[in-house]
């Protein structure tokens, strides 16, 4: 959609043409959610606190897992931790416990028994779901033209798949019916494909669901015909919306298109031509994004499944392009995207186990230095983050 139909709160800010306006003025342009932002200033910091436990989990042949101080130091800088890693380690004394081991004369970190104890659950959540995990892993598949994908690229969003961390052992070996590994033409390099008994399995879209639902309302003022081809919208609080933007939305959305898992047929050349290949890579990257278990991914991750999905288009610009549907984060020094629809006031809307388990960690994040509250109080099960999830009446 053309990016001249935007208009922010703010008059001055209005988003010119892609061909006017640069990629970093682009991304400073677009309207702020601060249900969404919030939730991100807790996520930047999630994430060095995983990279860390992944660190310690990785070392088991300490008794309890443990990586030393030293050790956690020399990677500050690639793991963002700019004031040291003993000083963000002591942010978090809930997941980190720091020690000296008198008999290697070194100080090591460890993860608490909560922390360890909401990493056992994640990892039954992930075991128990399995059957899930490989209909997810299908469905990714199916997305190519190929119904294959370089084994590095579902490496980058292994845990955003919920995949287990053996995956190709508990999950590819295990399913030699449903996936085969084979050689690529570079060195060193596996392409993930379906074997061909499931390449023409079908699949439905997970907007399809949103249809059928908006379709049986008994208030449902609109035409169902103009439903068939439709996808869910709300807006960033703040975020004016003009009447030909409007326009131009109820035209795309009346607009057909070749779904993430049918054949895209040949390109037109044509304005209409065009608009349909943009809104069947907004439809993958749609399905994409409900296929991770928290309905949220980097971008630059979902980059590498570009040339898989014959997506030919920037796919930052295509979540710019659609305010509606997603929300852009520049949170943390990286660029990260939200399904809008799956969330409602910074939490997800249908929950999972998985996604369970890893919120009772942000939770702890959250907490910092704060006091546990005793075990009779509250504990790690039933802990809710100290500044809950906040009313969006923008639907974010």
């Amino acid at each position: 959609m053309l990016k001249t139909i935007l208009k922010h709160q703010n008059p001055c800010r209005i988003i010119g043409s892609r061909f006017k306006t640069s990629s970093v003025q682009y991304v400073e342009s677009r309207a702020r959610d601060p249900t969404f932002e919030k939730l991100m200033d807790k996520y930047k910091n999630l994430l060095k606190v995983i990279a860390i436990q992944d660190l310690i989990l990785a070392n088991p042949t300490n008794n309890p897992p443990s990586v030393s101080l030293d050790f956690l130091s020399r990677l500050s800088q690639k793991l963002h931790l700019n004031r040291g890693a003993a000083s963000f380690l002591r942010k978090y004394p809930h997941i980190f416990h720091i020690f000296y081991d008198p008999n290697k004369s070194q100080t090591f970190c460890r993860l608490t028994d909560a922390a360890v104890d909401i990493s056992r659950q994640e990892a039954e959540a992930i075991n128990a779901s399995l059957p899930l995990v490989v209909d997810r892993l299908v469905r990714l598949l199916s997305m190519s033209t190929t119904k294959s994908l370089p084994l590095r690229a579902v490496f980058k969003v292994w845990r955003e798949l919920g995949l287990p961390d053996d995956f190709e052992d508990s999950i590819i070996s295990q399913n030699s019916h449903i996936f085969r590994l084979v050689d690529a033409h570079e060195p060193n390099t596996h392409i993930l494909t379906l074997t061909d008994e499931m390449r023409d399995k079908s699949f439905v879209a997970s907007v399809e669901n949103w249809r059928v639902t908006e379709c049986c309302k008994e208030d449902c003022g609109d035409d169902r015909t103009e439903i068939r081809f439709s996808f869910k919208h709300s807006y960033p609080p703040g975020m004016r919306l003009r009447r030909d933007f409007k326009a131009k939305v109820k035209e795309w959305q009346r607009l057909p298109y070749a779904g993430p898992y049918e054949e895209m047929g040949e390109k037109k050349r044509s304005k209409a031509g065009t608009m349909a290949v943009e809104k069947r890579a907004v439809a993958v990257v749609h399905e994409f994004l409900s296929l991770t278990v928290e309905r949220m991914v980097e971008v630059e991750k979902i980059s590498h499944f570009r040339k898989s999905f014959a997506i030919d288009l920037n796919i930052r610009d295509l979540f710019l392009d659609h305010p509606g549907m997603f929300y852009l984060s520049t949170k943390g020094k990286r660029h990260t995207v939200f399904l809008r629809e799956a969330y409602e006031r910074g939490c997800l809307i249908d929950s999972n186990p998985v996604y369970s388990a890893r919120r009772k960690l942000l939770d702890l994040v959250v907490l910092g230095r704060h006091a546990m509250l005793t075990k009779e109080s509250r504990s790690v099960e039933n802990f809710q983050t100290e500044t809950p999830c906040l009313k969006d009446e923008n639907g974010g």
